[in-house]
């Protein structure tokens, strides 16, 4: 009696990380800007730098030409407040789903759930070059515990999200990863569970993957200094940007021996899935940068505001709701002048 791959339709062949590499290589310019861009982040972490760090840009990449569009729009922007802010393009390429839907650019680049997964390979790496060809740096969030060896040399910020914040898997992951790496509060708005992901993902860990060349492996790692929290608010905690939150948060991070850092996503519970609300979370974080642990944020923007279902709309998500360009800027110009 057969009992393996009972519920297994077809296999396909998945290309390796190197081949992908060779096609899509890391340029000298681009590997320097990662780096130094890399480098900048963890001296914001550290009280080191004096600028705050924004992730900031689309929910989700659908449309390659719309992404990159926002990248070449956002970079004089970047240049012009350099001063102030550290701007990194948010290009999230996986979408974790509570039940179903699409799973973003890498699994179903078609937006048909035809998935084929190599074509959205090749078309998330080839526009990370391309922002970081623009001098944009660039962060994403680390879903499939194995994509991250297709691009991740070309990443300077990564994020855990709150649905996998409490996952083994996702601790080993962010513990071996090259740059700093974001860990939210779970969806309910635990913040506890986030603590304890950042204390394991700082640590040792020794876990099965995949080689560059493809093969499996078991991967060992020194431990991420550079995991730091993420407050997302939650369903059943609402809103967590306040004063009072966030001293709580402080103190959970003070008895867990952790660094007193924080990053707050405007957006998703912080705005109570408003978009426009994120420039009032804004705001209140702005009036209290002085005396605030917060040393970064991320916004959800896109050429378009708003969402939609299909993509009719150019420039515009087909999952959360983003703000508009025009508006981002002069919030970018804002946060600038509070730093």
């Amino acid at each position: 009696m057969k009992t393996d791959d009972l519920r297994i339709v077809k296999t396909r062949p998945l290309l390796s990380p190197a081949i992908l590499a060779e096609e899509i290589p890391l340029t000298d310019t681009a590997s320097t800007r990662v780096y130094e861009a890399r480098r900048a982040i963890e001296a914001i972490l550290d009280g080191e730098d004096e600028r705050l760090l924004v992730v900031v840009g689309p929910c989700s990449v659908h449309d390659t030409k719309a992404a990159l569009e926002y990248a070449t729009k956002l970079k004089p922007i970047a240049d012009a407040l350099s001063d102030a802010l550290l701007v990194v393009m948010r290009v999230y390429f996986e979408k974790p789903r509570t039940v179903v839907g699409w799973k973003g650019l890498i699994n179903d680049p078609d937006l048909d759930e035809s998935y084929h997964i190599n074509k959205g390979l090749r078309l998330a790496r080839q526009l990370l070059a391309d922002v970081l060809e623009l001098g944009v740096p660039a962060g994403t969030e680390f879903l499939d515990t194995t994509f991250g060896q297709f691009y991740a040399d070309l990443i300077s910020w990564g994020a855990i999200g709150a649905r996998t914040a409490e996952s083994q898997v996702h601790r080993e992951l962010a513990s071996g990863l090259s740059m700093p790496v974001g860990i939210k509060n779970r969806t309910d708005g635990n913040v506890q569970i986030a603590v304890d992901a950042i204390q394991a993902a700082r640590s040792r860990h020794l876990f099965p993957s995949l080689t560059k060349e493809g093969a499996p492996a078991i991967l060992e790692t020194t431990g991420n200094p550079y995991a730091h929290l993420v407050l997302r608010g939650g369903s059943e905690t609402g809103p967590n940007f306040d004063a009072a939150s966030i001293e709580s948060a402080v103190r959970l991070l003070r008895a867990a021996e952790l660094p007193e850092v924080l990053m707050v996503d405007c957006s998703h519970g912080n705005s109570e899935k408003d978009a426009a609300r994120q420039i009032d979370v804004a705001d209140t974080i702005m009036g209290n940068l002085k005396v605030s642990p917060i040393r970064a944020l991320m916004l959800e923007s896109h050429l378009v505001a708003g969402r939609q279902d299909a993509p009719v709309t150019y420039g515009q998500s087909i999952t959360d709701a983003c703000l508009g360009f025009e508006e981002t800027e002069v919030l970018l110009y804002r946060l600038a002048d509070a730093v």
